[in-house]
């Protein structure tokens, strides 16, 4: 048998030694990506001196589709833009704010809380101390199987204010927040509903402020504005901050002013119970219930009102794996709701074209970053094709793409107008690093749109991530 050359040694040792070695393997196969897609990319014949795409075939495939994704883009930043302009200079509407003195209807206000010591007494105690008749004000806080001491803690508040609170403690049933509200509301007295979460701390006058709205027999939810009260913690509180003062004082107002789509957020907001019983009830199939009976009552013909003078405050996260938790669970909530209703709302027959175009972008807000990525990678994917000289032609597609993607995520234009409505100019010196908190969240909402779809394909069922509270547990009076 002749004997193998010592070059053919070399070559086989070095091939045993990658498939031992997955991470070489794999820098192995990108190495050769890198060299052969070019290849793929050439034209037959080159003997052009200017390319064309039309030599290109799939880089002009490519650009195509990069082509559109920037549109897309620019859509949302043309959006962005818009809502600020108006909050600058357009009428600012506040239909129901200086409604003080009414025959004020009977409510229900349900408190959800799991594992929630830390802060639920506060949030009690508010609503306790609140300037809404104490006759025509019911208080339900719902303990969804806490494993703390909450249940013991909304006992005690029981005791002594009987003939005011009413508590449901759920032991069993479906995991999460919108179940547990599902199965409370059964308890509720009168067709108006608030709903809290156990970390908000509401205002003496709030009630008064989410109820008014609803002496309009059109609106069938209410929405206030959201606060972060741990704003000063460290950098992501007060990146967060900002981000809230954006999509409240800037984006939800506007979408007031100009009659679009304001949206419930689950909390310091409330619902008129026969307009949700109209609409098919609440539903306990989904992590994001607040943004499923906005679209079903607008589609439905309801009205969902903003007030942005109706303050109330809450915890946000303060460590990351938090953040990015929160964040993963809205993304896969919101998009179940986009896959469900994007059809009903496009068709509905109660909303103008302008409330249609709004609501389908915010339906698809939480795809957009996947596109994003993908918008990211077919631009890298013409520059290794060795389409360099191509991408020359694109140069004003990348500078739309560069605008909406920091107007649609970075929020920028809207958190600039924000900061200064609300008198805070020195926070605008902590913008650059909302980068961070936009490249964070574009990497967790991606990954949320996968794990979507890989628990339809696998049939899992979703789990509602808590988010964790900062707060010294309150001690007993």
């Amino acid at each position: 048998m002749q004997a193998v050359p010592p070059v053919f040694r070399t070559l086989l040792a070095f091939a045993a030694n990658l498939m031992r070695q997955p991470r070489a393997l794999l820098a192995a196969a990108i190495a050769w990506l890198m060299v052969s897609v070019p290849a793929l990319a050439q034209p037959d014949d080159a003997g052009g001196l200017v390319p064309t795409f039309k030599d290109y075939p799939i880089a002009a495939v490519m650009a195509w589709m990069l082509f559109i994704i920037v549109i897309i883009m620019t859509l949302y930043g043309i959006r962005h833009f818009m809502f600020t302009m108006n909050r600058l200079t357009g009428k600012q509407r506040h239909p129901y704010i200086d409604i003080s003195v009414a025959s004020w209807p009977q409510i229900t206000v349900f408190i959800a809380a799991h594992n929630e010591e830390k802060v639920v007494s506060g949030c009690i105690e508010a609503l306790l101390n609140t300037d809404y008749p104490h006759d025509k004000l019911k208080i339900i806080p719902v303990n969804d199987r806490s494993k703390d001491s909450t249940g013991a803690i909304i006992d005690d508040y029981v005791a002594r204010y009987p003939s005011r609170i009413s508590p449901f403690h759920r032991t069993s049933g479906k995991a999460g927040k919108s179940a547990a509200l599902k199965d409370a509301l059964h308890f509720a007295e009168g067709d108006i509903c608030i709903i809290f979460d156990a970390d908000y701390v509401p205002g003496r006058g709030l009630l008064k402020q989410l109820v008014a709205p609803f002496f309009d027999p059109e609106v069938g939810a209410v929405m206030g504005r959201v606060v972060p009260v741990n704003s000063g913690a460290n950098l992501l509180t007060r990146m967060l901050d900002l981000e809230r003062s954006a999509g409240y004082q800037v984006d939800q107002q506007a979408r007031m002013n100009m009659n679009l789509m304001p949206q419930y957020g689950g909390t310091v907001g409330g619902v008129r119970l026969s307009a949700v019983e109209a609409v098919g009830g609440w539903h306990d199939d989904t992590l994001a219930e607040d943004t499923d009976i906005t679209f079903r009552l607008m589609f439905n013909g309801w009205k969902t009102v903003y007030t942005n003078r109706s303050e109330c405050y809450e915890e946000v996260p303060e460590e990351w794996p938090v953040r990015i938790k929160q964040v993963t669970r809205w993304a896969k909530g919101h998009n179940q709701v986009m896959a469900r209703y994007w059809w009903k709302f496009a068709t509905s027959p109660y909303l103008t074209l302008g409330q249609r175009i709004d609501g389908l972008l915010l339906l698809f807000v939480f795809v957009i970053p996947l596109i994003m990525l993908l918008g990211w990678c077919l631009a890298l994917g013409l520059y290794f094709a060795n389409a360099g000289s191509l991408l020359s032609q694109l140069i004003p597609i990348f500078a739309l793409m560069i605008y909406g993607t920091l107007g649609n995520f970075a929020a920028f234009f809207e958190i600039v107008v924000a900061v200064l409505i609300d008198g805070n100019r020195r926070r605008l010196r902590l913008l650059p690093f909302n980068m961070l908190g936009f490249l964070v969240s574009l990497f967790a909402i991606s990954g949320a749109v996968w794990s979507l779809m890989m628990d339809r394909v696998l049939k899992r069922e979703m789990v509602w991530d808590k988010t964790i509270r900062y707060r010294e547990k309150a001690v007993k009076p």
